[in-house]
């Protein structure tokens, strides 16, 4: 038997139980990963929270979208993989589990200098990140402002942006801004006074920004900053973007992905781990845990109370 988390109800970490499931089977175009590592993501704690809009709960709902693994059987039509393979997997439901059925489209072949805990923390923040900045055409040359710069979400937009040329501003606690600083932004502390330091930081303007932050400071200083107000997203406050006449990618909006958006999101995870081996892209890795204290996976997201992408060890 495998085993997976679950629960049954909405509510605090406590509902999260560790269950014993039917061995996963392949079935046409899709793959059996044995599962290494399981990112945790706010998107989990969020759903299991019922801060998020799901359909009523009817059976046990299975926890996680992005982990890493090894294939351990093939299902009928699939090709390009084989038994042995180490993959990354996104946006498929479960992965809080020792095995998975995965759509093949799911999976992406990790390399060598990529490791599974790695391998686990990038389909949601790395795609999220790599979509948005996309999606607000972000160019060299380019002043940036990340807000929340130093989460999974914010490190890896910083990197992407400064990557392809653009000089990136970015928003976290004074403890953090060492860590902002080696991944080429300029670090700002939140909070009062928050518009005149980014003024400082960035005097040639600020020309796009992302929210990954989610409070009404960081809305409102990308308002005063950025003249074009398509050229401002949010992740996380997707019910009233449309108020502020902001994008919002997910984050509870009530407008989908484009399909464009959605291959970006996916292109994202082979270009992260391309980056990756190639020293060029960081993922600051935080407290491994094993499968069975998902409970407290949640409780650390929740209270802030951990740097770097959590990951779950079946």
């Amino acid at each position: 038997m495998a085993r997976a988390i679950v629960y049954t109800e909405i509510g605090s970490p406590d509902v999260l139980q560790l269950v014993e499931v039917p061995d996963p089977v392949a079935g046409a175009g899709e793959v059996v990963v044995q599962i290494e590592a399981a990112g945790v993501n706010p998107i989990d704690v969020k759903q299991r929270a019922g801060h998020r809009p799901l359909p009523p709960i009817t059976e046990p709902r299975h926890v996680g979208f992005d982990g890493a693994g090894t294939i351990t059987a093939l299902g009928d039509g699939v090709t390009g993989f084989a038994v042995g393979d180490r993959v990354a997997i996104g946006d498929t439901r479960g992965t809080y589990a020792s095995a998975l059925t995965v759509p093949v489209h799911n999976i992406t072949r990790l390399l060598d200098g990529v490791t599974s805990a790695e391998g686990a923390a990038i389909a949601i923040p790395a795609g999220t990140a790599y979509q948005s900045l996309r999606s607000l055409a972000v160019r060299k040359g380019e002043t940036l402002l990340v807000h929340a710069g130093s989460g999974a979400v914010g490190q890896a937009a910083v990197q992407f942006a400064v990557l392809w040329g653009a000089t990136v501003v970015a928003t976290a606690s004074p403890e953090r801004h060492e860590q902002l600083r080696a991944l080429g932004a300029v670090p700002v502390a939140y909070g009062d006074g928050l518009l005149e330091r980014v003024r400082e930081a960035a005097p040639q303007g600020v020309d796009v920004a992302l929210d990954c932050a989610g409070t009404d400071e960081a809305i409102e200083t990308s308002l005063a900053l950025v003249a074009d107000r398509e050229r401002i997203a949010t992740i996380v406050r997707g019910p009233d973007a449309a108020d502020f006449g902001i994008q919002a990618y997910s984050g509870g909006s009530p407008h989908p992905l484009t399909e464009q958006q959605l291959a970006w999101r996916r292109e994202a995870v082979g270009v992260t781990i391309n980056l990756i081996e190639a020293g060029d892209f960081q993922i600051e890795l935080g407290p491994e845990l094993p499968l069975a204290d998902a409970a407290r996976a949640h409780e650390l997201i929740e209270q802030h109370a951990a740097s770097g992408k959590i990951v779950l060890v079946p």
